[in-house]
């Protein structure tokens, strides 16, 4: 169902997106020119793929439609403990709120880079919890539970972060080197063009 909803929101979003892009990527290329700071293909490319994360994600969180109920729930764990493990509603309503807020840890643990884990829950914490006020604004429902869940996905995305830099510092020096990854930067970018060119192809046919 998230995979469906981001398709969603994907299919009625993208131009703009795509204005947003040519114009950040403009904005950041000029950046570099004028401050004289050198272009690494593939921290740039992890950049533009952080800022459409969060172009998706906030986008996906306050859609009216995708929630006409409205309603509150302030009673933490009671929408949680009504889905049972393995359903439908366990994995869209539970492990979906989880899933969709790990990138964002871990996007905010690589650019924070804290000692300590409270900048992390400072930040989900306020964030998921103005996303519900702003849902139940616009139609939609506060609950006390996507904001734990939100909170959980958060965690699991910093010690992914922390995990993978432990990892990555003990590598071989030629998996430091910026050749390499840029080297997959743009095999990436190949294959996410043709990606792209198939998807509109199937589109406009």
């Amino acid at each position: 169902m998230i995979a469906g909803i981001i398709h969603k929101v994907f299919n009625e979003t993208w131009p703009m997106l795509v204005v947003f892009i040519v114009a950040i990527s403009l904005i950041r290329f000029f950046y570099l020119q004028n401050h004289h700071e050198k272009f690494v293909l593939y921290q740039e490319l992890i950049y533009l793929v952080a800022i459409i994360y969060i172009w998706l994600l906030f986008t996906t969180l306050t859609m009216t439609e995708l929630n006409v109920h409205g309603g509150k729930n302030l009673i933490p764990f009671s929408e949680i403990m009504r889905f049972k493990i393995g359903s439908e509603g366990f994995y869209n309503n539970v492990l979906g709120n989880i899933i969709i807020f790990i990138p964002f840890g871990y996007l905010i643990g690589a650019y924070i880079k804290p000692k300590k884990i409270w900048p992390i829950l400072i930040t989900v914490l306020f964030t998921s919890t103005v996303v519900e006020f702003v849902q139940l604004q616009i139609g939609r429902s506060f609950d006390v539970d996507d904001i734990i869940l939100n909170l959980a996905g958060g965690v699991v995305g910093y010690l992914l972060y922390i995990g993978l830099s432990a990892i990555y510092k003990r590598l071989p020096d030629i998996f430091k080197n910026n050749t390499f990854y840029n080297i997959i930067a743009i095999i990436l970018i190949i294959l996410f063009i043709i990606y792209i060119l198939g998807y509109w192809g199937v589109i406009f046919k």
